[in-house]
């Protein structure tokens, strides 16, 4: 009889530990949440990294001499050379910001990339290497790491304070921006101007940045927590048998 009583309490105990490995084995609603709103995070921040719409003449201007322009690519219809007081050289079309090739493209440099321009490539450029770091991280945390590793808190955590980082570069590029992005003597006719869609998914996208990291911060506070219980319940039945 106490032989029987001793085998049904090792098969509770049993099972016991295995439920709470089961459970610690699953991600919580936050970190399920955190994965998926850093995917738009990172769309969003790479594609207005990319695109040159960050600024865009009024489509309905026929005679506009921008047409639109982002961190490293402008396009103009016919902008006038700023150093040229005859105006006999008007650049079209798109062209890299740094672009090498075209006569006279350098001299305006100065004029296509003020100070707080700088500002906004530097805060955002800051802002894209975060999210593409916490991509090699979030891929760890979604397909390899598990809470049977030691360091699978540190993990998550780390992914919350980088995209906390990489949020509050992006937010300070975009305010930049939309400060001095659209004022006056910079790019002409700034009234006939408006901030184009690169911009919105680049706020969209710092935006995410911030609400991922505090949704990975909370799953790392939760995960942090079941592996304490299930440490705490370890305990208890060693000391029960």
């Amino acid at each position: 009889m106490q032989q029987n009583s001793e085998l049904i309490s090792g098969r509770a105990k049993t099972v016991t530990e295995k439920d709470l490995l089961l459970r610690m084995k699953r991600r919580s609603l936050a970190g399920n949440c955190g994965v998926g709103i850093f995917v738009v995070a990172l769309v969003t921040v790479l594609v207005a990294f990319a695109t040159p719409s960050w600024l865009v003449s009024d489509y309905r201007i026929t005679g506009a001499k921008l047409d639109r322009l982002g961190l490293w690519t402008h396009c103009f219809r016919s902008l006038p050379d700023v150093n040229d007081d005859y105006q006999r050289r008007f650049f079209v079309g798109c062209r890299w910001v740094y672009d090498p090739f075209t006569t006279g493209y350098d001299e305006i440099r100065g004029f296509l990339i003020p100070p707080f321009m700088i500002a906004t490539q530097f805060f955002f450029t800051l802002c894209a290497i975060g999210v593409i770091l916490s991509l090699i991280l979030v891929l760890l945390f979604f397909l390899c790491a598990g809470p049977d590793q030691k360091h699978f808190v540190l993990l998550i955590r780390v992914i919350g304070l980088l995209l906390l980082a990489a949020g509050i570069c992006g937010g300070i590029g975009v305010v930049v921006f939309a400060c001095f992005g659209n004022k006056d003597k910079w790019m002409p006719e700034h009234a006939n101007n408006w901030f184009g869609w690169s911009f919105i998914l680049a706020v969209i996208g710092s935006c995410a940045c911030g609400v991922a990291s505090a949704l990975f911060l909370t799953e790392a506070h939760v995960q942090a927590r079941k592996i304490r219980q299930f440490k705490e319940s370890q305990s208890k039945f060693e000391l029960s048998s």
